[in-house]
């Protein structure tokens, strides 16, 4: 990963902000957080609504987001995201930070709000999805349901690698939820990926595994129906 030399701007904004979040601590939040087994360094509890508050006062800032992430609060590590700048982020940045990813939810604020923004975001998608740690391949399949949703100028065809990694994916009841979501995702962004979606998870669902099989059969009954064509027509 890339350090760059600090300069007084970026260093008067990022105590500025360390400033802003303090105030705004929620003991409730953090306690709530902690029993679910979700544990940060430091916690202040600072819902997400109020970080993007914050975070719209400040121009997007490469070297501010750098020094927010290097604090590792749960709060600085969530505007880092909002406030880097995506065409300055590296590849060697986003495996960096994944690394250190703490809870689903920094992952799910990564890839909404900055690595599908990338210009790598499908490369590194694929790559994550085929990590070996949980919260990486969350990661990737974030990212690709991301793109499904926002990236209206892709192609088919960039979505096309995915469906041969689902197998596998399908069988990890840890990925359940967010696996069968970012399915959906991409068998309602056409009619023709709603077709090849509808095949694949026919193929799922002979997979010799309960899980795959009880994946298989959400995702058909979500996209295998007129219903869902009918919605997938409107949209285009």
């Amino acid at each position: 990963m890339d350090y760059l030399l600090d300069n007084p701007d970026a260093e008067r904004m990022f105590q500025e902000i360390l400033s802003k979040i303090k105030p705004l601590q929620n003991i409730e939040v953090v306690n709530s957080m902690q029993k679910r087994g979700v544990d940060y360094k430091v916690n202040f509890g600072v819902s997400i609504p109020l970080l993007q508050e914050i975070a719209s006062k400040y121009e997007k800032n490469h070297l501010l987001a750098l020094k927010l992430w290097n604090k590792q609060w749960r709060e600085t590590m969530i505007l880092a995201m909002l406030l880097e700048e995506p065409d300055k982020v590296t590849e060697n940045q986003m495996d960096f930070w994944v690394k250190n990813f703490q809870s689903i939810e920094i992952a799910e604020q990564a890839a909404m709000n900055l690595f599908s923004k990338t210009g790598f975001a499908y490369k590194k998608a694929f790559e994550y999805c085929l990590g070996k740690k949980l919260l990486v391949k969350i990661v990737g399949l974030l990212m690709i349901g991301r793109l499904a949703l926002t990236d209206r100028k892709a192609k088919d065809e960039n979505f096309d690698p995915f469906f041969e990694l689902m197998p596998p994916l399908s069988k990890d009841p840890q990925l359940s939820i967010v696996f069968t979501r970012v399915y959906i995702q991409i068998g309602m962004r056409n009619l023709n990926l709603n077709e090849i979606a509808v095949s694949y998870a026919k193929i799922l669902k002979t997979i010799d595994s309960k899980t795959a099989q009880e994946n298989a059969a959400h995702i058909l009954s979500e996209l295998n129906c007129e219903d869902a064509r009918d919605i997938v027509k409107r949209r285009q």
